[in-house]
């Protein structure tokens, strides 16, 4: 008996028991579905965490200091144990990074370094702006891809001759000048205790990253929203009376991989700090991170899968009964098609197909469902759909292989009838 044949005899029986057929294939249909919609939320979430992240920069390279007796993560702002202060002797130094530069050409693009000021406000009459005040360098807006709308960003003049110069964010602009153009104008700021003039030389578009959107935060009036107002890094130093760096962001050329030049990037500064009691250099990449936030959803949605996959055991019994209970239905059957010639392997080929059959029918309904679930999961959760094509063919796989497992038994059993015996059994 041909394989075409086993086929059309498979779908010829599913045809005739439908409502044995579809109470049989329901563990299947129920352990796909869920195993597929766990799946694409996932797959989903795992997508829009990888966008978001990378908006950070994916090739950025950050470098901090941290303290040489911590044990925990390696990356973050500068690292403070109690009873010590970071002084100016320990920082990194623009020689260092100077250096840096010139060892690695190829692999780094820009620096961004900043000096936060403070949290502080600006007011023009009635109208008001939260802001934080934060000094930069002029590679700051390339490294960070910030997005000049009006004027020029921070230059290196600006920087080294100190000028009070500021870049401020649209929606700033928006609240204290309306439709005025603000470049030119003076904008009072105040922060901790201190008042100081600046003026605006170029406006920026704000932009959050999506990370509004990821933690759930918004706002309910522009005028609540607190922006980064840029002015030159030598000011902000000068303000904070402080030298030196406590941290800072490298942009990497394209190409590079930025986990491993982090490796090198603590190798070259652990020249500088080998004898530094307190602090060390360490880096990281948001590559690294997107990689582990990758691997974590990835366990978790494989541990929820194996959980729902338990209703596939459940199902592949269900079909073992089913198979079993049709070749007693069907002995006489066996017992005539052996009678007439047909080998132990077809009578077991002939069941097996059907088995697979049953199985597949109700992989691809829960793979339908699982689908349009999963999709309607990501929906509710804000998340663009993503179906996964490799783990759709896993499913297809599985339901497979559940159906040869446990489809095997009943028809080797069947293989093994006695055609006499076969053909007296009533």
């Amino acid at each position: 008996m041909r394989f075409a044949d086993n086929l059309m005899e498979a779908l010829s029986c599913l045809r005739t028991n439908k409502m044995r057929s579809i109470l049989t294939m329901l563990g299947i249909i129920i352990g796909i579905t869920a195993v597929i919609a766990i799946m694409t939320i996932g797959t989903s979430l795992q997508g829009y965490l990888e966008e978001t992240l990378s908006g950070f920069g994916i090739n950025n390279v950050t470098v901090s200091l941290r303290s040489k007796n911590d044990e925990g993560p390696r990356f973050g702002a500068a690292i403070m144990r109690v009873g010590f202060e970071i002084k100016d002797k320990d920082k990194m130094t623009d020689e260092m990074l100077d250096d840096l530069k010139a060892q690695y050409p190829d692999e780094i693009k820009a620096y961004s370094i900043s000096e936060d000021v403070g949290m502080g406000q600006t007011v023009k009459g009635k109208d008001y702006a939260n802001l934080s005040l934060a000094g930069v360098n002029p590679e700051y807006a390339v490294a960070e891809s910030v997005t000049v709308l009006r004027g020029r960003f921070i230059a290196d003049d600006d920087d080294a001759a100190r000028r009070r110069l500021a870049v401020v964010s649209d929606k700033l602009a928006a609240n204290i000048f309306g439709d005025e153009n603000p470049i030119g104008r003076e904008l009072t700021i105040q922060t901790q205790g201190h008042i100081d003039i600046y003026t605006i030389v170029g406006v920026y578009e704000y932009d959050d990253g999506g990370m509004g959107a990821l933690m759930g935060v918004s706002t309910s009036s522009d005028y609540d929203m607190s922006t980064n107002v840029y002015i030159p890094l030598s000011v902000a130093q000068k303000v904070n009376n402080s030298r030196g760096y406590t941290n800072f962001t490298i942009l990497t050329e394209t190409g590079v991989n930025s986990t491993d030049f982090g490796k090198k990037v603590e190798s070259f500064f652990g020249k500088y700090y080998s004898r530094n009691e307190n602090y060390t250099v360490g880096a990281f990449s948001m590559e690294s991170i997107v990689a582990e936030a990758t691997s974590m959803l990835n366990t978790f949605a494989i541990a929820i899968a194996g959980i729902a996959a338990i209703s596939l055991l459940v199902g592949g019994i269900g079909v073992m009964n089913i198979m079993l209970v049709s070749i007693t239905e069907r002995t006489r059957e066996i017992g005539t098609r052996k009678a007439i010639g047909a080998t132990n392997g077809e009578i077991r080929t002939q069941f097996i197909v059907e088995s697979v059959v049953i199985c597949l029918v109700g992989g691809a309904i829960g793979i339908v469902a699982g689908s349009a679930l999963g999709a309607v999961g990501a929906y509710v959760l804000d998340f663009p759909a993503r179906a996964s094509g490799s783990r759709i063919l896993l499913s297809v796989g599985v339901s497979s292989a559940i159906g040869v497992f446990f489809g095997y038994y009943p028809a080797n059993k069947a293989a093994r009838l006695d055609p006499i015996d076969a053909l007296r059994y009533e």
